[in-house]
């Protein structure tokens, strides 16, 4: 059984300790607050209900502003790149096939020439409950996300071939982090099947508490996500 330790991070049932994820880096371009009011609040929920519907060229244009009012300026120069190799962040149930929103997304990025490639290594092997629709105390933890997880061998039928190369440069990429629960799960999955290599995390959209007033929606931002007491804490 797999378990975690608050001071330090994971260790595998094997007792061969998985490298310390006391902290991801992160990085985010848009916000958001799901229950603030006005129109720029109302604007960034309009923009993470198109995120879902996944079409491919408003997508395109969205990360292309991104790169122009964002990425031009070198703010994401750590979790992007072309040596960075982009690993989608799975949805909350096993893919039956057709893509998700965050492959979408890391092919865009790869398209735009912001990445050198894209490693869909990561799956769900089962599901768990979906935190845009769970209560704040009922949403799946750190632990849950990362047993949910398992690195794939094959992709549609072929093997799956690893990045050649020393100082491989993993970035999850996923379309909204909100507290940074999944995105932790998922790099301690990454780092106990390649210990070697740097993780890091990019998100398109964050979420704002409630406290926090959204001011624009294009928001660049860097942080972590910190493993504090069992549990994740996004900072900022």
């Amino acid at each position: 059984m797999t378990i975690f330790r608050a001071e330090d991070g994971w260790q595998a049932a094997s007792g061969r300790y998985v490298g310390s994820l006391s902290a991801l880096p992160f990085a985010s371009c848009f916000a958001y607050s799901p229950s603030g009011t006005g129109l720029v609040c109302e604007q960034g929920r309009l923009l993470c209900a198109r995120l879902k519907t996944l079409d491919p060229a408003w997508l395109s244009r969205l990360i292309a502003r991104a790169w122009l009012e964002a990425l031009g300026h070198e703010r994401f120069a750590a979790v992007l790149g072309r040596r960075v190799v982009l690993v989608p962040v799975p949805g909350s149930a096993p893919a039956s096939g057709a893509g998700w929103v965050a492959e979408r997304l890391a092919w865009c990025l790869k398209e735009l020439e912001l990445a050198g490639r894209v490693w869909p290594v990561l799956r769900r092997c089962r599901a768990v409950r979906k935190s845009a629709f769970a209560p704040a105390g009922a949403r799946p933890s750190v632990l849950e996300h990362y047993q949910s997880f398992a690195i794939w061998q094959t992709v549609d039928g072929g093997p799956l071939c690893e990045p050649r190369g020393a100082g491989l440069q993993l970035t999850l990429v996923d379309d909204v982090i909100t507290r940074g629960r999944t995105l932790l799960g998922a790099a301690a999955r990454l780092r106990e099947a390649f210990p070697d290599a740097q993780v890091r995390a990019f998100a398109l959209l964050r979420t704002l508490g409630r406290d926090e007033p959204l001011r624009q929606v294009l928001d660049p931002c860097q942080g972590e996500v910190r493993w504090i007491r069992a549990d994740a804490r996004r900072l900022p």
